[in-house]
């Protein structure tokens, strides 16, 4: 009896190891498969419309530190690229790969009521690019500095611009086969933005 007992005993030792085995390794299946399946947040680089004035990089930080999902990577005023990571699928359900860009846009212009975008990166290479530089006046505010860069940054063949009326410019990259001075100064004039004559 005190046999049977022990063999009872160490069956359901067994039973019990074999069961708690197979526990564990079941778990650690689902987890590697769990681990698999998860969305994890991806990096893409986009060119900033808006980032027209240095304190303009500190305002566009603000909103990616207040926007849940998304963390800013980095950010280079120079060339006005953002390098920023999010889940597609967790921020934009049901969007092709194709709409990222646009809905990432949307949700941006909305967040900052128009005065921030996205766009691909420049696809010009920079030794192709010319530098233009129109003297303007007018309204010292970021009101009429965003006003002036529109206006230019809009343009086909604007790369990159930048517009202060502190400074009494208006800054532009710009691919001379697409664009010229004289359209960038017509578009100024355009939205009734004073240009000095050079």
């Amino acid at each position: 009896m005190k046999r049977l007992k022990i063999d009872c005993q160490v069956g359901l030792l067994r039973i019990r190891t074999l069961m708690a085995t197979m526990l564990v390794s079941t778990f650690a299946t689902t987890a590697s498969t769990a681990d698999v399946k998860a969305d994890t947040p991806e990096k893409f680089t986009y060119q900033v419309t808006g980032l027209f004035q240095p304190d303009r990089e500190n305002d566009l930080r603000e909103v990616f530190a207040e926007t849940v999902g998304i963390r800013l990577v980095s950010l280079d005023y120079k060339t006005a690229e953002a390098v920023v990571e999010f889940d597609p699928k967790k921020l934009f359900p049901g969007a092709k790969p194709a709409d990222i860009l646009k809905r990432f846009d949307e949700m941006l212009r909305t967040a900052t009521q128009g005065t921030f975008g996205v766009k691909p990166p420049r696809s010009t290479p920079a030794e192709k690019l010319q530098w233009i530089e129109i003297v303007i006046e007018g309204l010292d505010c970021k009101a009429c500095s965003l006003g002036a860069y529109d206006a230019v940054f809009k343009l086909e063949g604007v790369e990159q611009a930048t517009a202060s009326f502190k400074e009494g410019r208006v800054r532009a990259w710009i691919n001379p086969e697409v664009t010229s001075r004289e359209k960038l100064e017509a578009a100024l004039k355009q939205r009734r933005v004073p240009v000095k004559s050079q």
